[in-house]
């Protein structure tokens, strides 16, 4: 086809623009004037831009709210340039670094300067954003030396900086055709990363021209998320000749119909197509940054549509007054105000499909090294990608609204559709979206000014129309997995939990060690009342031991007195009743016996009448002493038996009376006496015991009379004289 000029590039707009030269200004902010134009450098000498052309919010905008907690911080912003003798009305762009530096290390400190800091931007206002994304860089370093002179007053470094722009635009590096979109504005790959689907929602309410106000308390980041968002729509950062103010229309003036097309041409393609679609035209406003001091024209009644971003939160009090659609960055959360743009911004399935895949390209290329480029270090998900594909979506939804209208006409004409297009393609775009579209300023001036029949050349279909697949319901159930945020709130639930466990394992330790510091204490407290004890107790015990060693002493006396006299008494009284009878023989008392066995036992005279007038009949019929056989058999001493019978009998009535440390006697020396009498045999009557006196011997005295078998020896006195005679002596022992 043959070459022709495209509608949407009127010649004259640039040839206007061409003429322009950057301009470089110093911004100061004053301790008591506030934000002013301190001086200009590519003007004359004496003229001030700012006066002449009506710019008094430039100080403001150069200076933006919140610039001083940053050291370093950007600002864009448009200003309008009015009409001249040789040019009309248009719009500039300005871009601004402020920087501060503590006074005390200024060099020459002037007399103004009044305030711990020094606080000044430096501005450089073009005619176009074209090359922002590279001026941007020059600027920075040129205000870092500019500071680090620590000598404002030295300019040099910032009039050969305005030269070099100078020069340039004179050779025309400023002026070539070339797309540089992608140059300008953050990271697209940031961009549908941090949005996600609502990237797409934010494209097409830019299209449908509402009410956009943008809030961040970062004043660069505010600016390049509006630019990176129109810049998503091809070849309109080359035509924002009508953004800074909403009576400018030079571009629909100069706008005309294209004739020739060339398909190998992406420019002619997309110029054709009627791109790009115009959102800044006729009573719409552009202003990446705008002061609090340009509130008045948002609210004024030509102003119909605008994107403005603001750093103030004194904004966000006033949303409804001065919004459709508020965008919170510092947030990431978006607000729709208006009720019939949050119907027309529902996203079809389709939309949803198209926006997601293009979300899970880039997330599964995601470099957090580098989030400007894919780590594949390939073409899908990167920049040119996501570019392209947004171009294919606004020429596929261009086509499928003119074969909308198409249909339209056709209506009653059913060879007029396309037969490998079923039904009408808009519907995958949204109708509401649609019906809202064709109702704005951009819509018209597109379809006034291009063909009808576009879906010729491009294919009325949406990227992702027809059916779900499986990888759509995998897309979606992923993507609705990353919407739950499930990772962070398993962070902070980890977070929450890991201080939970430190708090409690501080307070248990804190609980342990003041049981512990209480158990030694307690411990400490038992060790002094045991050493005060102990001390106590040495004081006193020599005298303690004394008195029991005494009391020991007197005790072990009398026990060895008294066992001494209980002995000595029998021992005495059993000499006197040997010497008395206990040598006479059985046979002395009845006359020989036949029956009787010799073998010599002690007879204790059978003429003798037992105690109780009785006697055993057992014994006087057989003639036989009052003794017992197993006793008088041959093997025994006799006077060794007779002995052991009369301490054994004499022990049956005193047991009760003798002394306990007499227990080993009684049981040795008694035992063969106790064993004959439990043998059931008659047993040797003893002797009369002495008597005891009353006071001690009661009960031995009860037992003696007591007795069944009698004494045999109770008829004699002298044995009982014996024994008072031994009485004293009895007594004084016990005593």
């Amino acid at each position: 086809m043959a070459n022709s000029s495209s509608g949407s590039l009127p010649e004259g707009g640039e040839c206007n623009k061409a003429g322009f030269v950057p301009l470089v200004t110093v911004v100061d902010f004053h301790h008591h004037r506030g934000p002013e134009v301190e001086r200009w450098f590519g003007v004359a000498e004496g003229q001030d831009p700012a006066a002449d052309y009506d710019w008094t919010l430039l100080p403001f905008m150069a200076l933006s709210d919140g610039a001083h907690a940053s050291t370093e911080d950007f600002s864009y912003f448009t200003l309008l340039r009015p009409a001249t003798d040789d040019s009309p009305a248009t719009s500039l762009f300005g871009i601004s670094c402020t920087r501060q530096l503590d006074a005390s290390q200024l060099l020459v400190r002037p007399s103004d300067v009044t305030r711990s800091t020094v606080q000044k931007a430096v501005v450089v206002i073009a005619d176009s954003p074209q090359f922002f994304g590279m001026l941007r860089e020059r600027l920075s370093v040129v205000t870092s030396a500019w500071f680090a002179q620590r000598e404002f007053s030295d300019t040099e470094i910032l009039r050969r900086f305005q030269e070099s722009l100078a020069e340039e635009k004179a050779r025309g590096q400023m002026n070539e055709e070339v797309d540089r979109d992608q140059y300008l504005g953050m990271s697209l790959r940031e961009l549908v990363r941090e949005f996600r689907w609502q990237t797409l929602v934010l494209l097409k309410c830019c299209l449908l021209q509402p009410k956009m106000l943008f809030f961040g308390s970062r004043c660069e980041r505010l600016c390049m998320m509006q630019f990176s968002l129109i810049s998503l729509i091809p070849g309109l950062l080359r035509n924002l000749q009508d953004c800074a103010g909403p009576d400018l229309n030079n571009y629909e003036k100069k706008l005309s119909r294209p004739t020739s097309l060339r398909t190998s041409d992406r420019n002619s393609l997309l110029s054709y197509m009627g791109l790009p679609l115009q959102i800044f035209g006729k009573g719409s406003l552009f202003g990446p940054y705008t002061p609090l001091q340009q509130l008045d024209i948002l609210a004024d009644f030509g102003t119909k549509s605008y994107i403005v971003g603001s750093t103030n939160s004194l904004l966000l009090q006033q949303k409804d007054r001065y919004s459709d659609i508020l965008i919170n960055l510092d947030e990431n959360s978006i607000n729709i105000t208006s009720t019939s743009l949050r119907a027309a911004l529902a996203l079809s399935h389709s939309d949803r499909r198209w926006i997601d895949f293009i979300t899970q390209e880039v997330n599964d290329t995601w470099d957090e090294s580098n989030p400007g480029r894919p780590k594949t270090m390939g073409y899908r998900g990167s920049e040119e990608f996501i570019r392209l594909q947004f171009e294919e979506y606004l020429l596929s939804l261009i086509s499928s609204v003119k074969y909308h209208n198409y249909l339209t006409q056709n209506a009653h004409n059913p060879k007029a559709t396309l037969p490998h297009i079923e039904g009408d393609p808009s519907m995958d775009f949204s109708h509401e979206w649609v019906e809202y579209w064709m109702k704005t300023e951009n819509y018209r001036m597109w379809n006034a000014h291009t063909d009808s029949h576009l879906f010729d050349i491009v294919e009325p279909k949406h990227p992702c129309a027809g059916g779900l697949t499986i990888d759509d319901v995998q897309r979606r159930i992923q993507q609705q997995v990353q919407d739950l945020h499930l990772d962070e709130r398993f962070a902070v639930g980890r977070e929450v939990l890991g201080r939970n466990l430190v708090a409690g394992r501080d307070k248990a330790s804190t609980i342990f060690n003041k049981f512990y510091a209480d158990m030694e204490a307690f411990r400490e407290a038992q060790r002094k009342r045991a050493e005060e004890t102990r001390d106590g107790t040495d004081k006193n015990g020599s005298a303690q031991y004394n008195v029991d060693l005494t009391k020991a002493q007197q005790t072990v006396s009398s026990v060895g007195a008294r066992a001494g006299a209980y002995l000595g008494s029998w021992t005495s009284w059993a000499d006197q009743k040997r010497k008395q009878g206990w040598g006479r023989s059985s046979s002395s008392s009845g006359g020989g016996d036949s029956n009787r066995t010799g073998g010599g036992g002690w007879g204790f005279g059978g003429s003798r009448k037992p105690r109780s007038g009785n006697t055993d009949s057992s014994s006087e019929k057989n003639g036989t002493p009052l003794s017992s056989p197993a006793l008088s058999s041959p093997g025994f001493s006799s006077e060794k038996i007779q002995m052991s019978s009369v301490l054994h009998r004499s022990s049956e009535g005193n047991e009760k009376f003798r002394p306990v440390t007499q227990d080993s006697f009684d049981e040795s020396v008694l035992d063969a006496a106790g064993s004959a009498d439990e043998s059931g045999t008659s047993s040797p009557v003893s002797p009369r015991k002495p008597a005891i006196p009353e006071q001690n011997n009661k009960s031995i005295g009860a037992n003696l009379e007591g007795d069944k078998h009698g004494d045999a020896v109770g008829g004699t006195t002298e044995g009982k004289d014996d024994i008072k005679k031994e009485e004293p002596k009895a007594t004084e022992t016990t005593a």
